[in-house]
């Protein structure tokens, strides 16, 4: 279906959940959110999960410490007011907001630093496996102390919790508890348990790869990037400070660099009393997701959406619905400062994703009374060589390349010259050019969106009003870039 509202209708009608299954669900959520204090929003929201005409919205992140870049706000943003918007569209539903924690992931180098101000803060350490699992030793503490100013918001997280996964939940209730999120740790038996028979599927006759296979090439037929790639098996060995893959190998089913290896019947007894130890890879995660939540859309980035699309022949055959794709919000931020800057020098808020070198070149052009360009001496050296070959041929037609070669030099000789002109020119302006190449490397630096580098406490620290105020300003149907202005 599209990512439009008026489709939602037709998701509800297909989407439900089995009464059993809710009642696991709401029993893991009691027991996870056990000795945090719940707002009142997502008390109700934990409690509304076990009536059937209650339905999700669903993201999914990895565990960055300290939230990591601003897009994991915009994500939480963006379902949260996705469910108001459906909850006034449908007024006899309920619509919980969930965020889904990528706590099995094992690629730490992703989730191990922030940057804060220009300094990149992060976290050493030498655990391994599934990163929700991670304690949070001193070096993570370590980082606390570090920051230019105390953030109570982190301090309780990471000084009250014993792992990674809990500090999350714990950081993320208190920025959006009182919006309903709710955060769900699918590392859990109770919940693994209910995918035991795709489990035993994948792992003896390995369905998805040759599904997502098929949908992939078609994708790439049409010449569209291919995002993900399936495996004959797609599960990992899951365990305390180990995430490897399951393989087959001298018939049997082995985890990678360990000294685990099973019989088919093994496994099957494997799955059925330890279905915690199977972790689903990119390619059977959103299936999981999919059939332990009432979930009606999943939001997520460009790269994201682009293969959950690979994935809609595995839904089909396991029979369980297809969600509503949407993408989440994209923004960036600029502060007052920010645009005194873009009205001094006579840019919009748009101009900025232009690279460097055009951003210069489109100032100078705006700002240079009598702007030096040799368009027309280029065209008509071209011209002249043009005719000059004309007179050779009814001579000496070898000559043609001799002509062309000495117009080639000339030519290159004069867009030198108009390079030397373009950098006197820079030269006149170069302490503008210099604050807009610096405002430029501020607000995407390193040449990358703000959004994927800059952590929220650039702006929250100054403004605990911050979250809210993301809230009120994106539309989570309005796919375009955002601009928000800082007051």
């Amino acid at each position: 279906l599209k990512p439009d509202i008026d489709q939602f209708e037709k998701q509800i009608a297909i989407k439900g959940l089995a009464k059993e299954k809710r009642e696991i669900l709401h029993e893991v959520l009691i027991q996870q959110y056990e000795g945090l204090e719940k707002a009142k929003a997502l008390s109700a929201n934990i409690q509304l999960l076990i009536k059937e005409n209650t339905y999700t919205i669903t993201t999914g992140h990895q565990l960055n410490i300290f939230s990591g870049p601003l897009y994991f706000i915009y994500k939480i943003v963006t379902v949260i007011n996705i469910c108001q918007k459906l909850q006034d569209r449908f007024p006899d539903c309920h619509f919980v907001p969930i965020y889904w924690m990528a706590s099995e992931d094992h690629d730490f180098e992703e989730i191990n630093h922030f940057h804060l101000w220009g300094k990149k803060y992060q976290w050493e350490t030498s655990q391994s496996g599934a990163v929700g699992r991670f304690k949070l030793d001193s070096s993570l503490q370590s980082i606390l102390s570090d920051l230019p100013e105390k953030v109570a918001l982190f301090e309780e997280a990471y000084g009250k919790s014993s792992n990674l996964a809990e500090a999350t939940r714990h950081f993320s209730n208190q920025l959006f508890g009182n919006k309903g999120l709710v955060v769900l740790d699918a590392d859990c038996p109770q919940l693994k348990s209910l995918f035991k028979e795709i489990i035993q599927d994948d792992l003896l006759n390995h369905r998805a790869n040759d599904m997502v296979e098929s949908t992939s090439t078609k994708i790439s037929d049409q010449g569209y990037k291919v995002q993900v790639y399936p495996r004959s098996i797609n599960f990992f060995y899951l365990d305390n400070g180990t995430r490897e893959r399951w393989i087959r190998e001298d018939g049997k089913l082995k985890a990678r660099n360990t000294d685990v290896s099973l019989t088919e019947e093994e496994a099957i007894d494997w799955v059925n009393k330890h279905p915690e130890k199977f972790s689903p890879n990119v390619i059977l995660r959103p299936l999981y997701q999919e059939l332990i939540l009432p979930n009606l859309a999943y939001i997520g980035g460009s790269a994201e959406v682009a293969y959950w699309l690979q994935l809609k022949k595995v839904f089909d055959h396991y029979k369980i619905p297809f969600p509503i794709l949407l993408p989440r919000n994209f923004a960036l931020i600029l502060n007052k400062g920010n645009v005194k800057k873009l009205e001094k020098f006579d840019l919009k808020a748009k101009d900025l994703f232009l690279e460097k070198q055009g951003l210069k070149n489109l100032y100078l052009k705006r700002h240079l009374d009598n702007p030096i360009e040799l368009e027309q001496e280029i065209k008509g050296l071209n011209e002249i060589f043009d005719s000059v070959k004309e007179k050779a041929a009814t001579v000496d037609k070898s000559l043609e390349g001799f002509i062309g070669a000495e117009a080639q030099r000339s030519l290159k000789s004069l867009e030198n010259i108009q390079k030397r002109l373009h950098k006197a020119e820079e030269q006149s302006h170069e302490i503008s050019l210099k604050q807009i190449e610096g405002l430029k490397e501020k607000l995407f630096p390193q040449g990358r969106l703000q959004e994927r580098w800059d952590n929220f406490l650039n702006f929250y620290i100054n403004n605990p009003e911050f979250i809210q105020d993301v809230i009120n300003c994106l539309d989570p149907f309005d796919f375009r870039f955002h601009i928000l202005i800082e007051d």
